[in-house]
């Protein structure tokens, strides 16, 4: 990722969680939402919030795995994983130092506008147009998540033929691709899949469906948006963790446009599904945000960990144990006071914190600082390089 105004676009798996992000940073920090007449039970906020923090934690895990196998074969030039790179949509975004620290301002600037917007127009067609913008967004997201799982349950008996959708303009020498995507036969199912899920959520707006798209834009997230290194991610969380007080607790900006806001843009279950069933409509709610920024750090530190060849993934799992620590002190602090909470406030320091620790008493504290993951675009430049020196040899 070049520049962080890409967030906007929504062609790609990885822009299509940013884009989830842009707009879902307004419900980072409304992880819960009860209404004045109801009074959930203890099973039932138990069973809320455990659902809640097992949600957020699989995405996470699994991205950061995913993203691993991204990075692999990112470096090696190779044609993919699993199901493949073979879409530019396929391929890990890095972020910079100069993408992270503009972040905060273009959240802060698209809040601002969406809190605006619902002064301004009527919630009703806004949230509409929302609706069907989320509906693409989330079966490309979830047909993406499918995937690799869909190459290993798809019966060998059934022929998987290749298809190729490709968009020119001009010709001869002056041809150029505007659109060239590759797909095969369990792609197409995973397509028709996601599709139904996506149907079902414009209809109805079940909070299942909202939570299968949530999720997927939540591991296309981790796996796909690449730290280039350690520093960067600490601008990146350091910056959002200001954004993220300062909106919660300086203004209601944040409030106001999370209760307004009706997109798959944050994880939620019902507090009182005991008493309801299927139909509950008290939920409690946790922001995409709140799991992909701390998720992509985390995954960073795993593919450190790789890079280190020890066998041992120390940086991963005191990270992962530190979200889980920031998340269960966050969940404990709003329940107390009865109060929303800025997420961030508590996930980032937990998350930085602890595996800077874990290197000082390692003595490894200026290795992962030093460690560096390269774009695409410096991969290709490497490339060049290295093939211009050996013609020259």
């Amino acid at each position: 990722m070049s520049e962080a105004e890409q967030v906007a676009a929504p062609e790609a798996p990885a822009s299509v969680i940013l884009d989830a992000l842009n707009a879902t940073d307004p419900s980072v920090n409304e992880t819960l939402n009860a209404t004045a007449k109801f009074v959930a039970t203890p099973e039932g906020t138990a069973l809320a919030y455990g659902s809640l923090v097992i949600m957020a934690l699989l995405p996470i895990f699994f991205g950061a795995l995913r993203s691993v196998s991204c990075s692999k074969s990112k470096e090696l030039g190779e044609n993919g994983y699993e199901s493949g790179f073979r879409n530019a949509s396929d391929m890990p975004e890095t972020i910079t130092s100069r993408d992270a620290a503009r972040f905060p301002i273009i959240a802060s600037c698209t809040l601002f506008g969406l809190y605006l917007f619902f002064k301004v127009f009527s919630q009703e067609y806004i949230n509409l147009l929302l609706s069907v913008y989320f509906f693409v967004l989330g079966v490309l997201a979830l047909s993406h998540t499918m995937s690799p799982l869909m190459s290993r349950i798809f019966p060998t008996s059934l022929p998987n033929k290749q298809y190729q959708l490709l968009f020119t303009q001009g010709i001869g020498e002056t041809k150029e691709d505007i659109l060239n995507y590759e797909f095969d036969t369990k792609n197409l199912v995973c397509l028709v899949i996601s599709s139904v899920v996506g149907v079902w959520y414009l209809l109805k707006k079940h909070w299942i469906a909202n939570n299968l798209f949530g999720l997927a834009f939540a591991l296309n997230g981790v796996e796909l948006l690449h730290l280039n290194n350690v520093s960067t991610g600490c601008i990146l969380l350091g910056g959002l963790f200001v954004y993220d007080v300062f909106w919660v607790f300086g203004t209601n900006v944040m409030v106001t446009v999370a209760k307004s806001f009706e997109a798959p843009i944050k994880l939620v279950f019902p507090q009182d599904l005991l008493e309801r069933g299927l139909d509950a409509s008290n939920f409690a709610m946790l922001g995409l945000g709140d799991i992909v920024i701390p998720g992509i750090f985390i995954a960073l530190l795993l593919r450190f960990d790789v890079s280190l060849k020890k066998n041992s993934r120390t940086y991963f799992y005191s990270s992962f144990l530190a979200y889980i620590f920031g998340l269960g002190l966050t969940i404990f602090v709003m329940h107390t006071f009865k109060h929303a909470q800025p997420a961030l406030l508590y996930l980032v320091p937990a998350c930085i914190g602890f595996p800077v620790i874990v290197a000082l008493f390692k003595g490894e504290l200026t290795e992962m600082f030093r460690y560096e993951e390269s774009s695409p675009e410096e991969l290709a430049a490497k490339e060049e390089s290295s093939e211009a020196e050996k013609k020259d040899q």
